[in-house]
């Protein structure tokens, strides 16, 4: 067993839960079973656990999944969890692709430090993810052991990245030599996206114009809201 702890969470939006609220009167055959619960639930409220206090923030449970592009955020904590200094206590954090290994924990670049009693080695980690495919999060902890020899341990957090768009093309050739391109993009995650822009990058031996605005700037499309 080793003397510290390594807890790593996702930082990502929190979900809203409610309240389940299922009790009974005492003198039915479940008994004061329901309301135990009740008492031991977070989300209720002392003395007035059979009311619905509304809504609470909910932490992230577990890593799920990310989309190309967005910008995956962890929060990685050491604890010290006996009752005693631990020495030379140092975290590393790495990320596997599919291609390459890449080092993501800025700890790793700063001397091991002492964790007291009850104390904590944290840091928060971004980075922009730009592969497909599976990724694993390896974190690896080294302190020194009471036998004064360095003991480490590792864990790995797997998730999947995926595209959130979908792009499709067609080419239509008129017979005035002129290419007209159309591009279908569909939104492919379980959520609604903003599109800031959309653009076509021509090729210099081209000469591009874009047929989404008529001539006074307005979209061809209507009003999009």
């Amino acid at each position: 067993e080793h003397l510290v702890a390594l807890k790593v969470m996702r930082l990502t939006k929190p979900a809203l839960i409610s309240s389940k609220i299922v009790t009974c009167d005492f003198k039915d055959l479940p008994g004061n079973i329901f309301n135990n619960f009740l008492k031991d639930d977070a989300t209720s409220v002392v003395q007035m656990e059979t009311l619905a206090a509304g809504q609470f923030l909910l932490l992230p449970q577990s890593f799920g999944n990310i989309y190309l592009g967005e910008t995956f955020s962890c929060y990685v904590c050491v604890h010290n969890e006996t009752n005693q200094p631990v020495q030379s206590v140092s975290i590393k954090a790495d990320l596997q692709t599919n291609s390459q290994r890449i080092p993501l924990s800025t700890q790793q670049n700063q001397s091991p430090k002492m964790l007291d009693v009850d104390e904590t080695l944290s840091d928060v980690i971004h980075h922009e993810v730009k592969d497909l495919g599976t990724h694993i999060l390896v974190c690896e902890v080294t302190y020194m052991s009471n036998y004064n020899t360095l003991a480490s341990f590792r864990k790995f957090f797997k998730f999947e990245v995926m595209k959130p768009l979908d792009v499709k093309t067609k080419i239509y050739n008129a017979e005035s030599d002129d290419v007209f391109l159309e591009a279908q993009v569909q939104n492919i995650t379980s959520g609604p996206i903003v599109l800031e822009q959309v653009s076509l990058e021509g090729s210099h031996q081209f000469t591009v114009k874009s047929l989404n605005e008529d001539e006074n700037g307005l979209s061809v499309f209507g009003d999009v809201t």
